[in-house]
């Protein structure tokens, strides 16, 4: 049995079995037997030849859509907490002493961290002055994105209130040399806190307060994992964050 959108592709674009073998760097003979026996090649190899011919490379090999086998738990998943509020003020405090390189936060408002340990700023300023790059993204009050959010939590007008509250217990740190503040007008699906390869993920359950929802415990231990998700979703929301002026 041939593989008829595989010849029918190589047809279109010019490819014979010899250029294509030479393009991904295999032996004529292998891309022959993909044609005429419809023979499935390596992943890689696959992938490889799909992007040379332009095409989905399942399309052209359907065999290989097969599905990822599910972990049963992540070796970067230390712990997960039912609630928030479970988690002691002192875990985050401790998170963010030990940041030597970086330190994020991403939040709608998240004023518990200052309530709940006063001395934060001191600590940010402390880290900042060792060196350390500081990146803290709260929501803007006047956005669509947070008086949604508001409704959600069916808390009203009260989560406005604490993004402005925010934003005032982090301004005395304008203008300190490593920080820097923004705030965005993002639909947020977690509250991101991170210290290097150490991250707290508080997730966003539609109709309960963050502190009724789930937080769990990263740490990074593999290129592409869970932990490398949440931190290119920071960034991506940082980049689209507007700087707070002093």
């Amino acid at each position: 049995m041939a593989n008829e959108r595989l010849r029918a592709a190589m047809a279109a674009g010019g490819w014979t079995h010899d250029t294509l073998a030479q393009k991904v760097g295999i032996d004529p003979k292998s891309v022959e037997r993909w044609v005429n026996k419809d023979r499935t090649p390596r992943q890689r190899t696959a992938m490889l030849a799909a992007e040379a011919l332009g095409e989905d490379v399942h399309a052209l090999w359907p065999a290989l859509r097969q599905p990822r086998k599910a972990r049963t738990i992540s070796p970067e998943l230390v712990a997960l907490y039912p609630r928030r509020a479970d988690l002691p003020i002192a875990a985050y405090a401790e998170l963010f002493a030990q940041a030597r390189e970086r330190l994020e936060v991403l939040v709608y408002a998240g004023v518990f961290l200052h309530e709940g340990y006063p001395r934060l700023n001191e600590l940010l300023e402390e880290r900042a002055a060792a060196g350390c790059r500081i990146r803290i993204a709260v929501g803007d009050a006047d956005s669509e994105q947070v008086q949604a959010r508001g409704l959600e939590e069916r808390f009203g007008h009260g989560i406005e209130s604490r993004c402005r509250l925010a934003l005032m217990h982090y301004r005395p740190l304008l203008g300190v040399p490593g920080v820097e503040i923004r705030t965005h007008a993002t639909t947020l699906y977690n509250s991101i806190y991170r210290a290097d390869d150490q991250m707290l993920v508080n997730g966003h359950v539609f109709g309960v307060n963050a502190y009724g929802a789930p937080v769990w415990q990263l740490r990074r231990a593999e290129d592409g994992g869970l932990f490398d998700t949440y931190a290119a979703s920071f960034n991506a929301v940082w980049e689209t964050a507007r700087p707070v002026e002093g």
